[in-house]
């Protein structure tokens, strides 16, 4: 028979196998429909090109589309229509390529239909698959852990409904256990909460619970101890859920030092693989978009010498990676002017100072342009928190105390708070903390995927802003 749990001991494997299954099915749906079409099963190398191309692309837009979180958390009905909107991306990306690479006779326009419409049908299919044998193992009691969580406060609840929405867990909260319960509400959740019992040993046997979490304040490390003390006897599986959400976590993990466990509570994403990654994302773009907009560049370089007397570029110093000053570059949209006493003054609406042709260069982000070369120079990436004047640092790193953590990665060209709306003049505190909260979660959640998703959004929400004088 197999253990309890099976699943949930598995779930990075099974995540991984998810993933594996669905580039087996996007070469199958492939394959199939050639014999539908041409009655031969050999196919052609220009054809096995072709699906190699689908299923690079697959990994690609099904991570865009955040395809594999969990059906829990947003409805399986809901995950087929993103499932069948991430082919459809898929099947344009195909289609693009072949136009661009004027490959598109070579195929049979009913033989890619038949692959999109075949892909599709089996993909969801797999996913009902899988969806139903995991209710029957779950029925069976296979893919359940029955757990208790010591604490119905705010951290056993936070922690509580993030493992309610996890698909691949397995865990079943039976209850909510609590010194003072009667303080408590009835239900957390629609977990029953309960007075700790007198012989926490028997209950936990009696009820046969697999698992007690101790989601416990930090302060409270002689009632931890307590417990433990009382389980000394119990083979029961105990966990101590750390007490961190009211900390500044920024891409927090746990680590080894030495042989001593280490939370992480500030960290940098951009190290080992993930910072290749993400050098070689900013080299390839950058290069390849310099050398596809230098007939604009030199004429918006023109439109800038000709619209105003002064430099062709703008350079000023801003804070990079770590804190460390770097010069970033932009197309010059003022008229030359000096500040007194080195003050930094954001440009505003209708602001005497921008230069007519300056103001379209603004309006339309292309004056950001030349910050690729940046890129190139490893100063900045393509996607990451925009850079901001010294000046600005200065004063909002005491005003909004998580503001200097978004220097954790190089700044970027690009950003997710850029492609939300916030950018432009932050000519209110709440403005720039609501920047900072929206780069804060892209260190947080950062992938290549991630990337991928703000480079195309961009296109349609970054470049032209209101808000942008």
């Amino acid at each position: 028979m197999l253990p309890k749990g099976l699943l949930k001991e598995y779930s990075r494997v099974i995540s991984l196998l998810t993933r594996a299954m669905d580039i087996v099915t996007v070469f199958l749906a492939g394959w199939l429909a050639f014999i539908l079409r041409f009655n031969q099963v050999q196919i052609p190398s220009s054809y096995l090109t072709a699906i190699a191309m689908g299923l690079l692309f697959t990994s690609i837009v099904f991570s865009f589309f955040n395809i594999y979180a969990s059906v829990r958390g947003e409805g399986f009905f809901r995950h087929i229509m993103t499932l069948v909107q991430a082919v459809c991306v898929m099947g344009l990306m195909l289609a693009g390529l072949s136009f661009f690479t004027k490959s598109g006779e070579a195929f049979s326009r009913t033989w890619f239909i038949c692959w999109m419409g075949l892909t599709v049908f089996l993909l969801i299919l797999f996913r009902c698959s899988l969806l139903l044998g995991l209710r029957i193992m779950r029925a069976r009691g296979l893919n359940e852990r029955r757990v208790v969580i010591m604490g119905a406060g705010e951290l056993g609840s936070k922690f509580a409904n993030t493992v309610q929405q996890a698909l691949w867990t397995g865990f079943r909260i039976v209850a909510f256990m609590d010194d003072n319960a009667r303080d408590k509400p009835a239900m957390v959740h629609q977990v029953p909460v309960i007075q700790t019992p007198d012989n926490l040993s028997a209950y936990l046997f009696r009820e046969g619970i697999d698992e007690i979490w101790l989601a416990l304040p930090l302060r409270a490390e002689a009632r931890v101890k307590e417990i433990l003390f009382e389980l000394r006897h119990h083979t029961i599986t105990t966990r101590f859920v750390l007490d961190i959400f009211g900390l500044d976590l920024l891409n927090h993990s746990i680590t080894d030092v030495a042989g001593f466990p280490v939370l992480n509570i500030r960290s940098s994403p951009m190290t080992g693989v993930n910072r290749l990654i993400k050098a070689i994302e900013d080299r390839l773009i950058a290069a390849a978009i310099l050398l596809l907009i230098s007939p604009l560049l030199l004429l918006i370089a023109a439109g800038v010498k000709w619209s105003s007397r002064g430099p062709v570029f703008f350079k000023q110093q801003r804070l990079g990676w770590d804190g460390r000053i770097i010069k970033v570059y932009k197309f010059r949209t003022m008229y030359e002017h000096v500040e007194e006493n080195g003050h930094v003054t954001q440009a505003t609406l209708d602001d005497v100072r921008v230069t007519p042709f300056g103001r379209f260069l603004r309006r339309t982000s292309l004056d950001e342009l030349p910050q690729f070369l940046n890129v190139l120079q490893g100063r900045m990436s393509i996607v990451g928190p925009r850079p901001h004047a010294l000046a600005h640092n200065e004063i909002y790193k005491d005003s909004i105390h998580t503001y200097m953590q978004r220097h954790h990665v190089k700044p970027g060209i690009t950003g997710w708070a850029q492609v939300n709306g916030w950018r432009g003049e932050t000519d209110t505190l709440a403005k720039m903390q609501k920047r900072v909260e929206y780069d804060l979660y892209y260190i947080n959640n950062w992938s290549l995927g991630f990337d991928l998703k703000i480079i195309f959004l961009t296109f349609f929400r970054g470049f032209v802003s209101q808000n942008a004088y």
